[in-house]
């Protein structure tokens, strides 16, 4: 029992001595975040008028009031959210903003797609199968869709090996079914949302270093 004491207890020590490298998880979360927020709105900004006729129109876009505004807030917060978490600037503050943005784009853009961002195409291997066994609906209904979509990937990868340069076609990655479900949307929300309670993290992050300045305790 005494070996089987010490072992947990150092076991236990290792783990604590890896704390001192705490600060890297917010750091890559952080940088993850911002690579995703900028280059969306940057793509965003780039076509404005392109993105306030897709929030507004309500046949082919989101058919959301007041687009020009709701536009230029998703712009702000994806580029100056973008920036400050780059730095580590704010962060709790501008995760609020950006997480709201992420409910929006789950709910108003990618709700009815479902879970899945990429389509599966394999009933067999396809992450819906567990959940579909536990008899969840949308699980049932994602796993019958993959069938179809298997179905279609073949009959599609069989008319560009017929008609097309399929090694060139497929030379930057293979040929899916684009599904735009919630996925994206709820991971970077679950990301946001630990930023938002843990914050930026130590040593690599303005937030560290004002807080040390001017709230010693808080450092």
């Amino acid at each position: 029992m005494s070996s089987l004491v010490r072992t947990a207890n150092l076991a236990h020590d290792l783990l604590d001595a890896t704390r001192k490298l705490d600060f890297l998880a917010p750091l890559l979360l952080r940088l993850f975040l911002a690579i995703v927020f900028i280059a969306a709105g940057w793509q965003k900004a780039g076509s404005f008028e392109a993105t306030v006729a897709w929030f507004g129109n309500p046949d082919w876009g989101l058919g959301l009031p007041m687009p020009w505004l709701m536009a230029f807030l998703a712009v702000s917060a994806e580029l100056v959210g973008g920036f400050l978490l780059l730095f580590g600037l704010a962060t709790r503050y501008i995760a609020i903003p950006l997480m709201i943005t992420m409910l929006v784009a789950a709910f108003a853009v990618h709700w009815d797609k479902g879970w899945f961002a990429i389509a599966p195409s394999d009933p067999s291997t396809s992450m819906a199968k567990p959940l579909a066994a536990l008899g969840i609906p949308a699980a049932k209904h994602s796993l019958e869709n993959s069938e179809e979509v298997g179905k279609r990937l073949t009959a599609a990868r069989a008319l560009l090996r017929e008609h097309g340069n399929y090694d060139w076609l497929t030379a930057k990655g293979g040929f899916v079914v684009l599904n735009n479900g919630i996925e994206f949307a709820a991971t970077y929300f679950i990301m946001l949302l630990v930023l938002f309670f843990q914050g930026a993290g130590r040593y690599l992050s303005l937030d560290y270093w004002i807080a040390r300045r001017f709230r010693p305790h808080a450092a």
